[in-house]
């Protein structure tokens, strides 16, 4: 028996011209462009549709747009192929920004309320460090612990005749088959890259990132965030989300709302998130909206699962034609 988890993507994975198909084929889809744009009081879609990528990278930019195009997925799926998703997915999860776009999808938030949410996490995430003085970058062929003993090692800061002092330095995401990534000073950034090569580590690159996201420095941005969601209207999920801080699953709302802000400065356990997923029953992975990013990450945590990316009109076809 096939036992679907639905997944949502997170940065990384926005192209120009993304959804556009969607709305013009879909009229669900151009829909939920529409109460997103409203929402912002900006024509979100037609930056999405027409870039410039330049500005359609801007976090505060990529956060709404990414979820609008994961919902217009969804709504395309439920409004014209009958589509109900407690009856179809067992369990929902997202990587970062994509686990508001999971809890909208499971109607725990409304499409309107999850863009200004996530216009402002944006925008929060983007202020909380000046601009040039974080960073990020990803260790490929490592483990958990290993991330954890380069980025002890380079947080140190050693000047001579001087106690040693640290910067921050942390696991962002855990992204499963062999990939870290670890955020924080961009003067730490650069010596982990150093401490990694000198470790044997297969690659070690600096991410082009406008900030260093899912680590202590992000402290402002979860403030902010803190008193948001706790205006926020948040519903029980029509099916449990598996969270990206603590990979299991949940439904309170309170839980939920305490989970999104740990999130910010908390890392992405994907891989676990995965792993408890398929613990869990989940033999097939349907990730809905943007690009492939996350059904590569599962495959290479969970080979025996089925993937299958959901995101354009032929897409949504041959999913619903797979039912």
């Amino acid at each position: 028996m096939t036992v679907h988890a639905f997944i949502f993507p997170g940065q990384g994975s926005q192209s120009v011209g993304m959804g556009a198909e969607l709305a013009a084929a879909f009229a669900p889809a151009r829909e939920v462009f529409e109460e997103v744009d409203d929402a912002l009081e900006q024509k979100l879609s037609a930056l999405m549709f027409e870039g410039p990528m330049e500005d359609l990278t801007r976090t505060e930019n990529t956060q709404p747009a990414l979820m609008a195009v994961s919902l217009a997925v969804l709504r395309v799926l439920e409004k014209e192929g009958g589509l109900e998703l407690k009856r179809v997915a067992a369990l929902v999860a997202g990587h970062s920004l994509g686990e508001y776009s999971a809890l909208a999808a499971a109607g725990s938030l409304g499409i309107a309320q999850t863009a200004r949410l996530l216009r402002l996490r944006g925008t929060a995430m983007q202020k909380a460090v000046p601009a040039g003085e974080g960073g990020m970058a990803a260790l490929i062929g490592v483990d958990l612990e290993q991330a954890r003993a380069i980025c002890a090692e380079a947080a140190i800061v050693r000047v001579e005749g001087e106690p040693d002092c640290t910067e921050i330095l942390e696991v962002a995401n855990d992204n499963g088959g062999g990939q870290i990534v670890i955020s924080g000073r961009a003067t730490a950034i650069e010596r982990a890259i150093g401490v990694a090569k000198a470790r044997g580590v297969k690659r070690a690159v600096v991410l082009p990132v406008s900030a260093p996201f899912h680590c202590s420095l992000m402290a402002p941005a979860a403030d902010a965030m803190g008193e948001a969601l706790e205006r926020a209207e948040i519903a029980a999920p029509v099916v449990p989300l598996v969270a990206n801080v603590s990979a299991a699953k949940v439904t309170d709302p309170q839980a939920i709302r305490d989970l999104l802000v740990r999130q910010v400065t908390g890392t992405v356990r994907w891989r676990e998130s995965v792993d408890s997923m398929v613990a869990m029953g989940v033999n097939s992975f349907v990730e809905l909206g943007a690009g492939k990013v996350l059904s590569g990450l599962v495959r290479r945590i969970a080979p025996d699962a089925a993937t299958r990316s959901v995101g354009t009109p032929a897409d949504i076809e041959a999913f619903l034609a797979s039912l």
